[in-house]
């Protein structure tokens, strides 16, 4: 016969061959199962005794035996192991709010398992490697607690940083932590007006963006090596100069600071004549013009050279049609009538 267990409820399974008139009896470390209340009669029939055990601790793991009164009497054994799950994983950072570029550290704790938790460790879609250390308690509980050290750049800044939690007994088992990373601005110059060419008499408008964490409050314009125009109007980070001319040529420059440090943009302002570039389209016709005529001319002396070779060869051999005279070769001084 053979006793097995089946279902999280432990639910104790003794089945002999089929005889009758025989008496069960089931006991754990030599105490009858029976007269614990937890235990609950299932089943008995001739050939199954079947047996449920609720609210399980740990101290019901050991073994488990079924014995049969026959003659002679007939015994089987289960090991029975508890699995205990581990409490909710907890996530601590070293730092709550972190600069680019700087490193930081995180532990996760899964308490009192049994048998010990793995942890596993994920930034956005990328895993980390981390240092576990697992401690067992005077009650034979398991806690694991692993450390994991790492950089964070300002792409960082919103990534999930997640502990993963294994264990048989749960599945999905997860805490997570968002990074929250400072960096200072980035900034960028974009030309509003003119798109093309800047010339004489005309205006100029740039705007200045500039993106940081924290938000740069101002933004800052000034001409490298040289004063604004006065005339030049600068509202937040937009920059407008009116009737521009060559006087205005330079690099001018966006300038933007945070907490953390303080970047630029530059733009090369060069003036044209006020007729810059209205001549260019009629000399990019005049260009595929000339391209084309050189291709022609090419082909024509290719086929002339080809022609040439042809009747150089076939020079004196041009077939004589006889038009039914009998010959119409003759001597010098001869005349046909």
């Amino acid at each position: 016969f053979e006793i097995y267990v089946v279902s999280n409820r432990h639910t104790g399974v003794c089945k002999p061959q089929s005889l009758p008139h025989i008496s069960f009896f089931i006991s754990f470390f030599c105490l009858s199962a029976l007269k614990d209340a937890r235990f609950q009669l299932v089943n008995f029939s001739d050939n199954e005794l079947r047996v449920s055990l609720s609210n399980v601790s740990l101290s019901d793991e050991g073994r488990y035996v079924c014995q049969l009164y026959t003659d002679p009497p007939q015994e089987a054994y289960a090991d029975i192991t508890v699995l205990i799950p581990p409490g909710n994983p907890v996530i601590e950072a070293k730092d709550e709010v972190l600069s680019e570029g700087n490193e930081t550290e995180m532990t996760c704790t899964a308490m009192s398992s049994k048998p010990a938790a793995s942890i596993r460790w994920m930034k956005g879609d990328k895993e980390l490697k981390g240092k576990p250390k697992v401690e067992l308690s005077y009650d034979k509980m398991y806690t694991v607690t692993s450390r994991v050290t790492f950089a964070v750049s300002k792409e960082d800044d919103g990534v999930p940083v997640i502990c993963i939690v294994d264990h048989p007994a749960v599945k999905d088992f997860l805490a997570r932590k968002f990074l929250e990373v400072q960096y200072k601005p980035e900034v960028k110059i974009v030309v509003e007006f003119p798109q093309g060419l800047t010339r004489e008499g005309e205006n100029l408008e740039l705007t200045c963006q500039a993106k940081g964490k924290p938000q740069p409050q101002r933004v800052n314009w000034l001409k490298v090596d040289d004063d604004v125009p006065s005339h030049a109007v600068i509202t937040g980070g937009d920059l407008y100069i009116e009737n521009l001319n060559k006087s205005y040529n330079g690099t001018y420059r966006c300038v933007a600071s945070n907490q953390l440090g303080e970047s630029f943009d530059d733009y090369v302002l060069y003036v044209y004549d006020s007729r810059a570039g209205e001549g260019a389209p009629r000399t990019v016709d005049h260009a595929v013009i000339g391209g084309v005529v050189a291709v022609v001319v090419f082909a024509m002396l290719c086929l002339l050279i080809v022609l040439g070779r042809y009747f150089a060869r076939h020079k004196g051999s041009r077939p004589v049609h006889t038009l039914g005279l009998t010959n119409l070769r003759r001597p010098c001084g001869s005349v046909y009538r």
